[in-house]
């Protein structure tokens, strides 16, 4: 068969015949050696020094979810990238955040868009959000190998629900394990710095502007108080990947927009350094 293949210019039949609707299951019958979690590693021979992805938050709103975050790589008490981007769309109504291991992390995040995209073409119909948060989390489980060696992705995924007419928020942990969020959620080095910013400053009434500004003001919390988390940059002009999910679709905000946001959040940090304060009652 190789040969033929070879002299015919032309794929086998089995890579042309559908045999499932995952294409994970579709590289583990074929392919095995491309899925990432499938890789041989040599015996660790120490800790791994390897970029690291760091914050990311999200916040549902009546109509819809944001998700964010910082600019900032770490590779041990280094900064290795100033302005990598964590956030990605999976496809039309949904997206990814990455924390982790950065170079696995995207891998991952490539082959969930390609899982998402071989389904809809061969049932020709989009998995449910909650299909794909399924989904993604098989892909994590199946990365616990190198997890245990340190090599580690902990993404967060937020996506609008058609069915539901709701954004929702989903985390989870090195194993697979997933979890539903309310209302706000964070990942990441600096994640428990952003996750109190937002318990004290979230609403389930919040406009979308205002979950824009409350996600910004998270990332900042964290960076305050967490040396692996990026603040924004102004003098390279470096701001947080921001995007918004809506019933009309994935939306990454320019740089203008995501920079307008942070200079108006570091403008209130020159008259309040700690940011905005909750009431007591």
């Amino acid at each position: 068969m190789e040969a033929n293949t070879r002299s015919t210019g032309r794929l086998p039949a089995a890579f042309l015949t559908p045999g499932s609707s995952s294409f994970m299951d579709f590289l583990s019958d074929h392919s095995p050696d491309m899925l990432p979690g499938k890789r041989s590693l040599p015996p660790l021979q120490g800790a791994i020094e390897a970029p690291h992805g760091t914050t990311i938050v999200a916040a549902s709103f009546p109509g819809g979810v944001v998700l964010a975050g910082d600019r900032r790589a770490t590779m041990g008490n280094m900064i290795a990238q100033r302005d990598i981007e964590k956030v990605f769309p999976a496809d039309e109504y949904s997206a990814v955040g990455i924390a982790g291991t950065a170079g696995l992390a995207v891998e991952m995040v490539k082959l969930f868009q390609l899982e998402l995209e071989h389904f809809e073409k061969v049932e020709g119909a989009t998995l449910s959000l909650e299909g794909k948060a399924n989904r993604l989390s098989t892909m994590i489980r199946s990365n616990l190998a190198m997890a245990m060696q340190g090599l580690a992705v902990v993404p967060l995924f937020a996506g609008f629900d058609v069915d539901r007419e709701k954004g929702r928020i989903f985390s989870y942990d090195v194993t697979g394990g997933r979890s539903e969020e309310v209302g706000y959620a964070a990942t990441g080095s600096g994640s428990i710095f952003a996750r109190g910013s937002m318990k004290k400053l979230y609403r389930d009434d919040l406009t979308e502007q205002q979950t824009l500004t409350l996600v910004v003001q998270a990332l900042y919390d964290a960076a305050d108080d967490d040396s692996a988390t990026g603040g924004p940059d102004v003098a390279r002009r470096i701001y947080p990947i921001v995007t918004v999910i809506t019933d009309e679709g994935f939306r990454k905000l320019t740089d203008v927009e995501s920079a307008e946001i942070a200079r108006a959040v570091l403008e209130r940090r020159m008259e309040e350094p700690d940011g905005p304060r909750a009431a007591l009652l």
